[in-house]
């Protein structure tokens, strides 16, 4: 999961940065094993960079926090990702499998932005 960057337009509620560095930050976790890695993506799930993660934390089971420092010196729309991968190798998809309860839905997180 990712913290929603910026602010909200008042009117369209759209998401609006500033040009510049941009610290964006979240959470993962598994329930099934301890989470080794979280990706971002900047262009929708085009490309992919590595998240910091922060130190283990004291329970294996706990959620992880991590940031990554976009540097978004291009004005226009955006759409960011976060996906994370635990330690039996499992990622996150694309796209949720379908299923009639709508249950265990662990896509990838997308957030659009305009970026001014």
């Amino acid at each position: 999961m990712m913290v929603p960057p910026g602010m909200p337009d008042f009117l369209t509620r759209e998401r609006v940065v500033d040009r510049g560095e941009v610290v964006l930050q979240g959470r993962a976790w598994s329930g099934r094993a301890p989470i080794v890695r979280v990706e971002v993506s900047v262009d929708g799930g085009g490309a992919w960079a590595d998240a910091a993660l922060e130190p283990d934390p004291d329970h294996r089971w706990a959620w992880a926090g991590w940031t990554f420092t976009w540097e978004a010196w291009a004005a226009g729309p955006f759409t960011l990702c976060c996906r994370a991968t635990d330690e039996t190798g499992e990622t996150q998809p694309l796209e949720p499998a379908w299923n009639l309860g709508g249950y265990e839905n662990n896509a990838v997180q997308r957030v659009p932005l305009v970026v001014r």
